[in-house]
């Protein structure tokens, strides 16, 4: 792969801009590429990889009921060997209620995270990102109209919920970026930013008036808007990771192209990127992602804004790595979430989005204001 090197960034964007004023952003920056190694090594699958065990472990261990880890780690080991349980409470929390759930929250935090990073570098925008862009807030339209009405599908559990949160999420996605490209050619991150905002307005209102009619299931979107993987089940786990396995195997797949994207549109089709049909590939499989996390834990905002943008710092630029410690980054920051949110006013849970959304909100501004210093 081509690497272009900071002068041709800046050369690019000024040529773009049009005005000769520094960019607001440039992901792949020469040095940058060089200091890091183009792939994510084995080693660093590994360390990635125990950190997010731990963190897993540590999550499960620590509730209301405090577990010792070995106790944790007996009762786990016994049930993929399916030997007998020790007589003790650890089996009857650990494998039906904390297990499923903890397993659901690293998920959902690997695939929200994920489709942050890829929409980062599509969209060339540091505050790209599901929430701020408005297509959380248009899956979770979905989802409500789903539950409101019963939208079912008979073969599948709860596909009337996920598909409906799929198909708002691409609906929302083409709708925000339509109108961003018609009032700004440039697609600028005010521009995007405002647009979703707008859009996220609409449907709050959009999905007032449903819960409005809703009836006795007031409560229950209520709850579920706010983000919550508190009745979490293991199919609801096998759900998340075939979605995120297929889908991240997908953008894993396009890292060369989103790196081509981050430059620029005209660098990708310069290097022989087919602009349309990544385009196309990306939207749809961060909707499927972003649908799909919405449709089981509701609106969970700001991760795929927060854990790319720590990670960049780590890995650098290059989608080759940054993409799966992405994926590695928001486990943790999730999983680190819920557990915030079960202990802080224990015996009372706080939803799992109201913690998201109140470190996101601070990293949104510090971004916002670093992005307009330059």
């Amino acid at each position: 792969m081509a690497i272009l090197s900071a002068r041709n960034c800046r050369k690019h964007h000024t040529k773009a801009n049009g005005d000769g004023k520094r960019p607001h952003l440039c992901f792949l920056k020469g040095n940058d590429m060089r200091k890091k190694a183009e792939h994510f090594r084995l080693s660093e699958y590994l360390i990635f990889a125990g950190i997010t065990l731990f963190t897993l472990c540590a999550c499960i261990c620590i509730g209301s009921v405090n577990i010792p880890m070995n106790e944790t780690l007996t009762v786990i080991w016994n049930a993929i060997i399916r030997a007998p349980q020790p007589e003790s409470l650890a089996a009857s929390i650990i494998l039906p209620v904390r297990l499923p759930r903890v397993i659901c929250v690293a998920l959902s935090g690997a695939a929200l995270s994920l489709a942050g990073a890829a929409m980062q570098g599509l969209l060339k925008n540091p505050l790209a990102d599901g929430s701020t862009l408005g297509v959380s807030s248009g899956a979770s339209l979905g989802a409500v109209l789903a539950i409101a009405f019963g939208i079912t599908f008979p073969a599948i559990p709860f596909a009337g919920t996920m598909i409906m949160a799929i198909i708002f999420a691409f609906l929302s996605l083409l709708i925000i970026l339509g109108l961003s490209y018609k009032l700004d050619y440039s697609l600028s991150t005010n521009t995007i930013i405002l647009i979703g905002v707008i859009y996220s307005m609409f449907v709050s209102s959009a999905m007032n008036v449903i819960i409005a009619f809703a009836g006795d299931k007031v409560k229950d979107i209520t709850f579920w808007t706010m983000g919550s993987l508190q009745n979490s089940s293991y199919k609801n786990a096998v759900i998340l990771a075939g979605v995120l396995l297929i889908c991240g195997g997908i953008l894993f797949s396009l890292a060369r192209e989103l790196n081509a994207f981050a430059v620029g549109e005209d660098n990708a089709r310069h290097i022989g990127v087919d602009v349309r049909k990544t385009k196309l590939i990306v939207l749809i499989t961060v909707s499927i992602l972003i649908g799909v996390c919405v449709s089981i834990g509701g609106t969970i905002g700001f991760v795929g804004l927060v854990t790319p943008h720590m990670v960049r710092m780590l890995v650098g630029p290059n989608h080759k790595r940054l993409l799966p410690a992405s994926a590695f980054g928001g486990a943790v920051f999730l999983l680190l979430a819920d557990l915030v949110a079960r202990i802080l006013l224990d015996p009372i849970e706080l939803p799992i989005g109201v913690v998201t959304s109140l470190v996101g909100a601070l990293v949104f501004i510090f971004i916002f204001y670093q992005t307009r210093k330059r």
